[in-house]
């Protein structure tokens, strides 16, 4: 009896390492390559969530009236985000019909899911900005209820560091512009590169030095599969991809 209690709690032990090293898949402006759907629109996270991805990414920028809306490019439709204002660019259009959606809207659409929300803030033209943006973010996340499924990237480092300074303790910031290595990473208190895969590439040891630290790894964006199986052999935490479905195919 005794030996057989021992061999259930290692194989509940063995079970319980494999999920938590398991690759997750977080779909890369939401799941968009399916009908019906367009990057970074409100159906793309819903279908993502639908499909059960770990997180859905999208990207965030501050329109010249202090308002968040929802799209990566820094101009669209020959409007630029900072410099337009909130309402003219959402009554823009996304190639799916849906109009260009607020952060407010965006975010009261993931009520109703269970997908995590990668938020990306967009490099803005000052630190002063970034800063604001960040203060809208989290008091809208607060205000929705919806900071224990908040995720934070940048390619700013001041964003960065704003994410980390304001945002809940414990909530998850990654860093994008692939610049500081593991060590530089943990002492400003992020919880991991989101990377490039080229820096792995050139750095594959980074990614044990982020294990060994008590930090995740995230790299974009792989569509390849031989990359996919590349990050999932090196035991990359996350995954984003234009190709969930593939990803996860991979994964099982």
């Amino acid at each position: 009896m005794k030996l057989m209690k021992i061999l259930i709690f290692s194989a509940l032990m063995v079970s319980a390492c494999y999920v938590q090293a398991q690759t997750q898949v977080i779909a890369h402006r939401g799941f968009w390559k399916t009908p019906g759907s367009a990057q970074n629109s409100i159906t793309s996270l819903q279908k993502a969530d639908s499909i059960g991805c770990y997180g859905s990414e999208f990207d965030v920028w501050m329109t010249k009236d202090n308002k968040l809306v929802v799209n990566h490019d820094p101009i669209y439709k020959m409007k630029t985000m900072e410099y337009s204002k909130g309402d003219v660019l959402t009554s823009l259009k996304l190639s799916n019909g849906e109009k260009l959606p607020s952060l407010e809207q965006y975010l009261k659409a993931a009520q109703k899911g269970t997908t995590r929300l990668i938020l990306e803030l967009k490099k803005h033209n000052n630190k002063k900005r970034e800063t604001k943006a960040v203060e809208e973010i989290i008091a809208l996340v607060k205000q929705l209820g919806l900071e224990k499924r908040m995720e934070y990237i940048s390619f700013s480092l001041h964003a960065t560091k704003e994410f980390i300074r304001l945002a809940p303790t414990g909530t998850p910031v990654f860093y994008l512009n692939g610049d500081l290595s593991p060590q530089e990473l943990k002492a400003l208190g992020c919880a991991g590169p989101d990377y490039h895969l080229g820096m792995f590439k050139k750095h594959p040891e980074w990614i044990k030095e982020c294990h060994d630290l008590g930090m995740k790894v995230n790299s974009w964006t792989i569509d390849k599969e031989e990359d996919m199986k590349w990050l999932i052999d090196q035991k990359a935490d996350f995954i984003t991809t234009n190709e969930p479905v593939v990803l996860q195919g991979l994964i099982k």
